[in-house]
C-alpha cells in the first residue's frame, strides 16, 4: 500500500482527522519530563522538515513521526541517554551552529483504527529515508517497546534480549524495527524521569498510593517511586536504542 510522505505543517488538518492518531497514543504521565519539555517549542521550531505525516490514498493521514538531528560519534559511550537528552542534544548543537551527523528517530504512531497493516514499519522507514536524514551518516531511535508494561519488574536489559523463535524481538515495537533492518544496540535504562506531585500522579494513574514505596501503574514500564514525604512521585522510563544506519 503506497504511502505519500509530508510534513506535519503542510496543511491544517480537521481535529477530528488527527484524533484517532493522537488519542491515547502514550500515558499521561509521559509529558512530565521537565527536560524534554524544557526543550520541545524549540524542537518544534528548529526541525520541521523532520516531523512528518503518512498519508493514505484516500489523502487521509495515518500516522505520524519525527525526529531530530544530532552529532554523534558512533560510539555507544557517546550516546544520549535517551529521549529527553536527545533533544537537549539537538537543540544545543543547532544553537551553536555545530555539524550533526546522525538522525535520531523520536516518535512514531499509527491510527489505532489501522493497526497490523504494515503501518507502524511504514512510518519509520519513511523518517529513515527523509531526505534531510539521508544527508546524515547515521540513524538511531530510543524505542518505547510496547510490551514492556506487561514487564514492569524486568530489568530492561534482559527484556530488551527476549526473542522469539524465529529469533526477533519479543517486543512488537522492537520487531517492527528489526524487520526493516534495525539492530539493537543498547539500553537507555534512563531515557526520561517524569516527575510530580502524589496528586499528580494520582489523576494521571487513576490509582492512589497513600504511603511511601514503589507501585506498578498502567502503562508503565518500571514502577512509579512515591515520597509522601516530599509529596513527590518519580518514574523513570527506560528506552532500547536501536540503529537503523
Amino acid at each position: 500500500m503506497p504511502f505519500a510522505v509530508e510534513r506535519f505543517d503542510a496543511r491544517e488538518w480537521p481535529s477530528k482527522v488527527l484524533e484517532p492518531i493522537f488519542a491515547d497514543a502514550f500515558p499521561s504521565f509521559i509529558g512530565a519530563d521537565k527536560v524534554a519539555a524544557a526543550y520541545i517549542d524549540r524542537v518544534r521550531a528548529h526541525f520541521a522538515d523532520f516531523d512528518i505525516m503518512l498519508i493514505d490514498e484516500t489523502d487521509q493521514p495515518v500516522a505520524w513521526g519525527w525526529g531530530v538531528p544530532i552529532a554523534w560519534n558512533g560510539e555507544l559511550a557517546d550516546l544520549p541517554t535517551g529521549y529527553a537528552d536527545t533533544t537537549k542534544r539537538a537543540v544545543e548543537t543547532h544553537d551553536s551552529a555545530s555539524m550533526t551527523d546522525t538522525f535520531v528517530i523520536c516518535g512514531a504512531i499509527v491510527d489505532r483504527r489501522r493497526a497490523r497493516q504494515g503501518i507502524a514499519g511504514a512510518i519509520v522507514a519513511a523518517l529513515r529515508d527523509l531526505p534531510a536524514a539521508e544527508s546524515l551518516a547515521r540513524v538511531i531511535v530510543p524505542v518505547r517497546p510496547t510490551l514492556k508494561s506487561m514487564y514492569p519488574l524486568t530489568a530492561i536489559d534482559t527484556f530488551a534480549s527476549w526473542t522469539r523463535s524465529d529469533g526477533l524481538p519479543l517486543d512488537p515495537w522492537l520487531r517492527t524495527h528489526c524487520r526493516i533492518g534495525g539492530r539493537i544496540i543498547a539500553t537507555a535504562p534512563q531515557s526520561q524521569v517524569m516527575t510530580g506531585t502524589v496528586d499528580q500522579w494520582e489523576k494521571w494513574t487513576l490509582l492512589k498510593f497513600p504511603s511511601t514505596g514503589e507501585y506498578i501503574i498502567p502503562n508503565g514500564l518500571q514502577p512509579l517511586h512515591i515520597d509522601r514525604e516530599e509529596n513527590e512521585g518519580t518514574y523513570i522510563e527506560p528506552n532500547v536504542w536501536i540503529r537503523h544506519r
